[in-house]
């Protein structure tokens, strides 16, 4: 394994109910008009550029900076509070930008709109709907195929270990259950890139390391550009192609690892133990808490 510090960045930078009838309790982020796939010509999909955002001025992200290769995994640790979701909602266009650029294969936008799928910390299940019915919810916002759609989505529910229980409701299966039936949903959008807003954290450790399996299966079998963020950093150093470790707000990248190890790793390589212990000493330094 060749692990590669890089220094930091000069500017820090870096439910029943029909469809219809119910469409103003699906969360923002299912709305969506169109299936279709991006052509992929260039390598780097999703560039950021000295993008910046404050709130009643206060200032949460600084000309921050970021690229996502096509198939990269990129995986983003820091701070609670730094700006890390926020920036989430800036290229998912919850919040406008104040400064700075987000390109799409070269060419400027507002925000990923369309391009990206995201899936959240907490599943977000309609409570009312079975998982099938969950996970058929993008092809019904677009009007696709239905039996086409429900073709796919029990292929994905046998690949993703729940075939079985698509006829059950949330309430009635376990977390990490509900966070398959999440991921079935999320790849049921067919986007190139997928925002991860720590998906696993309430999870218990044995769910999490199979939940880990399966995103990286998403990476590699699907294809899928995945940009996530953790507080862990064994998840992190297992998963990621890209590790930025973050300042506090005002967000900035203050280092960046190149993993290029071959996946599955080992929490006990002695590279990844050297680079945990670095990247928590940081974050312990920004909470002010002495190193163990």
């Amino acid at each position: 394994m060749t692990s590669r510090l890089l220094e930091p960045d000069p500017d820090h930078a870096g439910e029943g109910k029909s469809i219809n009838s119910q469409f103003n309790f699906i969360p923002p982020f299912l709305r969506s008009r169109s299936f279709a796939k991006v052509s992929l010509r260039n390598t780097s999909m999703l560039t950021v550029t000295n993008l910046s955002k404050s709130f009643d001025n206060l200032s949460i992200l600084d000309n921050f900076n970021l690229s996502v290769p096509k198939n990269g995994f990129t995986v983003l640790i820091g701070p609670s509070g730094c700006g890390k979701s926020t920036l989430f909602d800036l290229l998912t266009g919850v919040w406008p930008i104040d400064r700075g650029e987000i390109s799409w294969l070269g060419e400027s936008l507002p925000h990923l709109g369309e391009n990206a799928a995201y899936m959240q910390q907490k599943d977000l299940l309609l409570p009312w709907f079975s998982l099938i019915d969950n996970a058929l919810l993008p092809a019904r916002i677009a009007n696709a195929d239905i039996d086409q759609s429900r073709e796919k989505a029990l292929a994905l529910f046998k690949r993703l270990g729940i075939h079985g229980f698509e006829n059950y409701r949330p309430m009635e299966i376990s977390g990490g259950m509900r966070q398959r039936c999440a991921l079935i949903r999320t790849l049921m959008f067919e986007r190139e890139l997928v925002l991860l807003d720590e998906p696993l954290s309430a999870l218990d450790a044995i769910t999490r390391r199979s939940l880990q399996s399966l995103l990286l299966m998403l990476q590699s079998d699907f294809n899928r550009s995945i940009l996530m963020i953790t507080h862990d950093i064994e998840e992190a150093l297992l998963m990621a192609d890209e590790l930025l470790v973050l300042t506090p707000a005002p967000m900035r990248v203050r280092e960046r690892f190149t993993l290029d190890s071959k996946k599955p790793r080992s929490v006990s390589d002695p590279q990844l133990i050297e680079i945990k212990e670095h990247v928590l000493n940081q974050l312990q330094g920004d909470l002010n808490i002495e190193p163990l």
